[in-house]
């Protein structure tokens, strides 16, 4: 199979499976779209945080986030403060339920993956797994800027 197949094939199966997990965690329920949960996720491993970081973090544009941060903050699950060292910023900051929110979809995630290796890949299979796993690493943490593609 030649690359440009395989990378479909990987785009196809990752797009598969985010939605499944999304699905398995609950997520949907939360009402909050899957931009909303990932800039929520951020504040909550980040925090406190600038709104200018969290665009960088999530490689979206400000306005995008702007965006977000604004549903959050109806949604009682952020709040901001003025930063110390710049009072003309904000630094975004998680509320306890924002944490709790994230560790339940996380931990929805988690359990479902590992019941599903548990049924769906043999004991045989598992050093496979862990390959793949190391590849995907590889794959997300590459730099081709400097490729020429």
């Amino acid at each position: 199979m030649n690359a440009d197949a395989t990378a479909q094939r990987l785009n196809d199966a990752i797009k598969r499976l985010r939605a499944r997990l999304r699905v398995e965690s609950g997520q949907h329920s939360t009402g909050l779209t899957v931009t909303q949960i990932a800039v929520l996720a951020s504040v909550v491993r980040e925090g406190p945080v600038t709104a200018a970081r969290l665009a960088s973090l999530e490689h979206v544009s400000p306005q995008s986030i702007a965006q977000s941060l604004a549903v959050l903050k109806a949604a009682g699950l952020v709040h901001g403060e003025p930063d110390p060292q710049d009072g003309r910023r904000k630094l975004m900051s998680a509320d306890p339920a924002a944490t709790e929110l994230i560790d339940r979809l996380l931990a929805g995630r988690a359990a479902f993956l590992s019941r599903a290796i548990d049924r769906v890949v043999a004991p045989e299979e598992r050093e496979d797994m862990e390959k793949a796993i190391e590849l995907l690493e590889r794959l997300a943490a590459s730099d081709l800027s400097d490729s020429g593609s």
